[in-house]
């Protein structure tokens, strides 16, 4: 069976996730990429490399078309699947594995999920949650904002944004106004979304569905920055939320019609005891947390994903067996906070010392120069440990934090 797998840059959810597992299921691996070259530099010499091929892969009708001309020309062999965990692809995938009648996700909650005014405006509409927001098309002048009617403080953030890139805290309308202008001259073509500030605790809940059951994984809390920006630093494991904290974020993954494959989703609980999205990522958990999670909960986490979009059923059981795990777990990351190179950073380390599992990755080769971005492109590393107490896993990570340096050249 082959597997032809949608995906813009490499990452290490790919890399050391999903390859691997598709081997595990001996499944062949077709990536489909826009970034070819950058995807076989990745791959090169490692030891579940896949085929890599040219495809615009933000179009689903060009997807189709590659997939429909590699299987008539007879260089893919049959039956196959389509995946991606990408941020960006997940409604080109689903219309693609759709067309072939595979097993797929809605295209219509993907769409939900990606676009932040489509997610706020169908919950309100399934009288699941009213957040007050509006739109900003590309073409409109931010001073029409000065006419909506906004509770502030407000946050403005691309509509369809991934990473905290450009989302920020604004106190007032003049502020406002200047930080989409900000914007808009970054991104001409990105539609902004401005909507009341929900306070609280941030939370993810991570689930898992196979069509006919959606099993919880547990969850993690995220420390924040400092406002206005939302880089998050820091997530904590969480085995179970409350229970009435959980079915109230599951009702509204229902009515966005989330079901099939990993969906990773942030809310904050607010002193009424509401449960309230800030967003849906209808893809598995990222920067290492999915790795991580794997080792916490000691599951093939990338195989139950990737059966799921076989057709295959996964363990009734799961959620129960996710909900009993004993470990804890901390996911932190290092940060740039200036502008200039990065001249000293420790490389790939892992470590298992009184009972803690220690790993930290790279994010950013040394010598690279970079902006101060103020956003998760700021991140040069990421620490995570695991282990059975989270005073000891607290201080695995801090240890390593410093007994290591990270410095900048301006």
């Amino acid at each position: 069976m082959r597997l032809y797998l949608l995906a813009l840059n490499p990452t290490d959810s790919v890399t050391d996730g999903f390859l691997p597992a598709a081997a595990r299921l001996g499944l062949a691996v077709t990536v489909l990429t826009d970034h070819a070259e950058a995807h076989r530099r990745a791959y090169a010499g490692t030891e579940f490399a896949p085929e890599v091929t040219e495809c615009e892969v933000r179009d689903f009708r060009e997807v189709i078309g590659l997939i429909s001309r590699l299987r008539a020309s007879g260089t893919a062999d049959a039956p196959f699947a389509v995946f991606s965990n990408s941020d960006h692809l997940q409604t080109q995938t689903a219309l693609a594995a759709e067309y072939f009648g595979l097993p797929a996700k809605d295209w219509k909650a993907t769409l939900r999920a990606k676009n932040k005014g489509q997610l706020r405006r169908h919950l309100a509409a399934a009288g699941l949650d009213a957040v007050r927001s509006v739109e900003l098309a590309p073409e409109q002048d931010p001073s029409v904002l000065r006419a909506a009617d906004l509770p502030f403080p407000v946050v403005v953030k691309p509509r369809e944004g991934v990473a905290s890139e450009d989302v920020s805290l604004v106190a007032d309308i003049e502020e406002l106004v200047r930080r989409a202008e900000e914007i808009q001259d970054r991104r001409p073509d990105a539609a902004l979304v401005v909507e009341e500030f929900l306070e609280g605790q941030l939370s993810t809940l991570e689930t898992l569905g196979d069509g006919r059951r959606r099993h919880v994984l547990g969850g993690f809390r995220t420390r924040l920055s400092p406002p206005p920006d939302f880089i998050e630093e820091m997530l904590e494991f969480v085995p179970a939320h409350p229970p009435g904290v959980v079915a109230q974020v599951l009702a509204q993954l229902d009515a966005l019609g989330v079901g099939l494959g990993a969906c990773h989703t942030e809310f904050v609980v607010q002193p009424d005891g509401r449960a309230r999205i800030i967003e849906v990522n209808y893809r598995a958990i990222g920067d290492q947390c999915d790795l991580m999670l794997a080792e916490i909960l000691g599951i093939p986490l990338f195989e139950h994903i990737l059966a799921a979009h076989l057709g295959l059923e996964l363990p009734a059981d799961l959620g129960e067996r996710c909900a009993a795990t004993r470990l804890r777990a901390r996911n932190e990351v290092v940060c740039a906070d200036r502008a200039g190179t990065l001249t000293a950073a420790p490389g790939p380390y892992d470590e298992d010392a009184d009972g803690v599992r220690l790993a930290y990755r790279p994010l950013r080769p040394v010598g690279e120069r970079h902006a101060h971005y103020r956003t998760n492109r700021d991140y040069l590393g990421v620490i995570w440990a695991i282990g059975p107490e989270q005073a000891a896993v607290d201080a695995a990570v801090a240890r390593f934090v410093a007994a290591n340096r990270w410095e900048i050249t301006p």
